[in-house]
């Protein structure tokens, strides 16, 4: 069945869920393709910027070597949230620990907000695509049978043909939603590795930095 003939002989519900099936798999692709490029790119700009501030003499100077490293923000958040507010407020109040434990955690999660972008668009392609096909499907048989019986030809050749056009919907369904459902899996594990690496550089970035005596 070519695209013509599904254009000619589907109602508009059919062209709907078609229409509704391309959004979610173009949509699905260009996340998956864009999120693969951004935290590859981030894994090993995080690597570089680690071993970039470790290596620094001071502080102020490895902040300066991580900005050259940090092509999109992930460490220098973490590194501008030690610089504690000023007295006189809240959010200055306690001892030093508490309040960088405070900061770091509040740029860490704004940084793991922004690398799991996406992930809604390819869990909702992923568990509704096969439903929105198997709809699709179900109702181009209800109206081919319907078509067919006002005509009064309800042999197997007739029915074959269009039951068979309408299963393509499920088809398509899953089409969809198997490399949605894997671009989520995949990518998840890369933003889980990369948050867990953050974590790990904000503990020993608290301990560099905390008072010695607390």
């Amino acid at each position: 069945m070519s695209l013509n003939d599904f254009l000619l002989h589907s109602d508009l519900v059919s062209r709907l869920l078609a229409l509704v099936l391309l959004v979610l798999s173009v949509g699905s692709w260009v996340v998956m393709v864009w999120k693969w490029r951004l935290l590859s790119r981030v894994g090993l700009d995080m690597r570089r910027s680690i071993a970039a501030f470790w290596q620094a003499p001071a502080f102020d100077d490895a902040r300066q070597r991580v900005a050259q490293f940090d092509r999109d923000a992930c460490i220098t958040p973490l590194l501008e949230a030690t610089l504690l507010p000023v007295g006189g407020t809240l959010a200055s109040a306690g001892d030093r620990h508490p309040q960088l434990t405070r900061v770091l955690r509040d740029a860490l999660q704004g940084v793991v907000r922004r690398l799991q972008w996406g992930q809604v668009w390819l869990a909702t392609a992923g568990s509704i695509s096969p439903f929105v096909g198997l709809l699709g499907t179900v109702w181009g048989i209800f109206n081919a049978l319907t078509g067919m019986a006002e005509a009064g030809q309800l042999t197997i050749d007739k029915v074959a043909g269009p039951v068979g056009e309408a299963l393509i919907m499920t088809a398509a369904g899953l089409a969809v939603a198997i490399p949605a459902v894997l671009g989520y899996n995949v990518l998840g594990r890369k933003v889980n590795q990369i948050e867990a690496e953050l974590e790990g550089f904000a503990h020993d970035l608290r301990g560099l930095l905390a008072d010695p005596q607390d």
